[in-house]
């Protein structure tokens, strides 16, 4: 059952009625919701539009199966970004889950190393790759690594900070406790094959909010045992920042 909670969103609904059907098709049993919030960053980086949490949540409260939110992010000490995230998320009602992101400091010094070697390109790229380049390409990124050695950066910080398995442990679990029926992942990481495989075999509802082409090839394949992929740029109206909707 689908009952808007503000006026804005009436008046939407009333725009797009194919929208709401979809969805209420979508949440047609008891749901909950899972949304991997440094996906939905790197999509948001795309589509060049914002998603207002205030407004997604309030359209998801909407429709009256969706019994939880449950949003992941990671908070980074010290930044007013990533903390002014979470504490907006839990202000709005999201069930909030968070950790500390963890800074990584990866050498980039090649003044050890011969200008072909690829022993420091290999922290970077993916061994299948790295293969595959010729060896003119390892010495020219090498020399690009030692004109930043030499203006005194020998090393890069890298941010890490993964909810895939608390995503994929809090599904199992509320399918355990029998609490719910459809399971909604704003995510597209492979790394959530398998307890969707499990999901979908034991006849479950998943469905993945996505942007197109932002899905790992194995949750793809899902598709023909019933995974759904809904695009999240078809609501884009509902949840975007308000200066950025789209005009009549």
């Amino acid at each position: 059952m689908f009952q808007p909670k503000t006026e804005r969103i009436k008046e939407l609904a009333q725009k797009y009625p194919e929208r709401i059907l979809e969805l209420e098709r979508i949440f047609d049993k008891e749901t909950n919701i899972y949304i991997d919030f440094a996906n939905v960053i790197r999509w948001q980086d795309k589509l060049k539009w914002h998603i207002d949490l205030k407004r997604l949540k309030q359209f998801l409260d909407s429709f009256g199966n969706v019994k939880k939110i449950k949003f992941y992010n990671g908070k980074l000490e010290g930044d007013e970004k990533s903390l002014a995230i979470l504490e907006e998320a839990e202000k709005c009602g999201y069930d909030v889950k968070t950790k500390s992101v963890k800074i990584m400091k990866l050498s980039i010094d090649v003044s050890s190393i011969s200008p072909n070697s690829p022993e420091i390109l290999k922290n970077f790229i993916r061994a299948p790759l790295l293969k595959k380049l010729k060896v003119e390409a390892i010495e020219f990124l090498n020399n690009q690594l030692k004109e930043l050695n030499q203006q005194g950066i020998l090393f890069v910080q890298d941010l890490k900070c993964n909810f895939d398995v608390e995503i994929g442990r809090d599904m199992l679990l509320d399918y355990e406790k029998n609490q719910v029926e459809n399971f909604i992942l704003w995510s597209g990481d492979s790394d959530f094959a398998d307890p969707i495989n499990q999901l979908l075999e034991d006849g479950k509802k998943v469905v993945l909010f996505a942007t197109a082409r932002k899905v790992a090839s194995e949750l793809n394949e899902l598709q023909e045992k019933g995974l759904f992929i809904f695009d999240i740029q078809k609501i884009r109206n509902f949840i975007c920042w308000k200066r950025e909707i789209l005009p009549d």
